[in-house]
């Protein structure tokens, strides 16, 4: 059985207890302390100290210190009077018990309304959260709208700027090309004042002879053909044009199987068109443009913004799926940011639109070929991209750098060779 504690002592104000409970060996590890308005208890095996309060207090602003082998209480009173004894008289064994039930009723009602507070606040918190996560996501859309936004209506002003820099020039050609027409009119009026005013100074000559000699009339005669033979004509130069070929090979030398299938394909590319996008709705005809959209990605890669250049190529792409040049630029902008296998797989989407090999896109194939080996080999799949620097060298053997680059991926594959030997 606990050893009940009965040395205790006690002092108190209008508002205040102040008690004082000896413990021998007593810690803040093992002592328990249990306090309600009414009732208060220490528990410290094996002394047990309880007290029935005379009058309630406020057991949230008391408190209880522990040390020197004594709990000090500081006990606030709920109402400001001087009590006659510490604790209730008179109480019997039912009394405490019912006493003890009904304290440890009010701390669990205490502790149960505590965790809701802290659940109540617990869900406001991440309420609050929530709330500033949502706004900084919409900020952050709305800064990226606003991107775009000033970036369409920069691309629209170049547009404008440029619609208006070809129609000065096509009204200062058209206003050269009058003017050279007016000088013409001129110089040719001018010629045939000149023609008629000595056509009739030759009659007027011709009429005041007339009556003299034959043979003088004859001489003046002659004179006047003479003076009306034309004048021998000028030396020119008649050119020759001859019917343009596509390809630059001699019709001997080309495939011409292969070339009238190429020209196919790129005529069904420029024919292909998807304008069933959403995205097309509030873009210009000229934004609707795929070459256009090459042209703005190109520009943006120029500036090295090559995320924005990808979505010019994607949107194309979305347009037209026939173009290799769309794919080959992409895989550019994917190498600069280390995208490699997306670099890979543009390269070789181009180099499966770019059938047949014809001399026409050699230089586009070369380019896939280096891209893609530029790629396999940040990967650090130096056989493969040794293939594709081959191939590239095949359609150009005269390049020097990438003979270069093939010679040093030849060299990583030889010493790698040796370490694994």
């Amino acid at each position: 059985m606990p050893l009940q504690v009965s040395n205790y002592s006690w002092q108190q104000t209008s508002t205040a207890v102040f008690i004082s409970v000896p413990l021998r060996g007593v810690s803040v590890r093992d002592a328990d302390v249990f306090c309600t308005e009414n009732y208060l208890k220490v528990n410290c095996p094996p002394f047990l100290f309880e007290v029935f309060l005379y009058a309630p207090i406020d057991d949230e602003s008391s408190k209880a210190k522990i040390g020197n082998n004594t709990v000090v209480f500081t006990l606030h009173k709920k109402e400001a009077a001087m009590w006659e004894t510490l604790s209730l008289s008179g109480v019997d064994k039912e009394m405490m018990q019912r006493i003890r039930e009904k304290s440890i009723l009010q701390a669990q009602e205490r502790a149960k309304e505590a965790m809701e507070a802290k659940a109540v606040a617990r869900r406001e918190d991440q309420k609050y959260t929530l709330n500033v996560m949502m706004k900084i996501e919409e900020e952050e859309r709305k800064k990226i709208e606003d991107m775009k936004e000033n970036e369409r209506i920069k691309a629209t002003k170049e547009l404008e700027a440029w619609k208006e820099c070809q129609r000065k020039a096509e009204e200062l050609k058209i206003i050269q090309r009058e003017e050279k027409l007016y000088h013409q009119e001129k110089q040719m009026e001018e010629k045939r004042k000149k023609l008629k005013h000595k056509c009739l100074t030759g009659n007027s000559a011709s009429k005041n002879f007339a009556t003299k000699g034959r043979n003088s009339g004859n001489i003046f005669f002659e004179k006047l053909k003479e003076d009306n033979i034309p004048a021998p004509r000028s030396v020119g130069s008649i050119k020759i044009s001859f019917t343009p070929r596509v390809f630059p090979t001699a019709l001997r030398e080309s495939q011409v199987a292969e070339e009238e299938e190429w020209l196919h394909k790129q005529a069904e590319a420029r024919r292909a068109m998807n304008t069933d996008i959403p995205e097309l709705s509030d873009l210009k005809e000229e934004e609707k443009n795929p070459e256009w959209l090459k042209d703005k990605g190109n520009r943006l890669f120029a500036t090295e913004n090559y995320l924005a250049a990808i979505n010019a190529y994607n949107l194309a792409i979305r347009l037209n799926n026939k173009i290799p040049l769309l794919y080959l630029n992409r895989a550019a902008c994917h190498l600069k940011l280390k995208n490699l296998h997306k670099a890979i797989e543009d390269s070789s989407k181009a180099l499966e639109i770019l059938t047949p090999p014809v001399a026409d896109n050699a230089n586009a194939r070369m380019k896939a070929h280096i891209r893609r080996g530029t790629a396999f080999c940040q990967l650090e799949l130096y056989v493969e991209g040794l293939q594709d620097y081959e191939a590239a060298l095949k359609i150009d053997p005269s390049n020097k750098i990438v003979q270069n680059d093939a010679e040093k991926i030849r060299n990583i594959i030889q010493g790698t060779e040796l370490e694994s030997k």
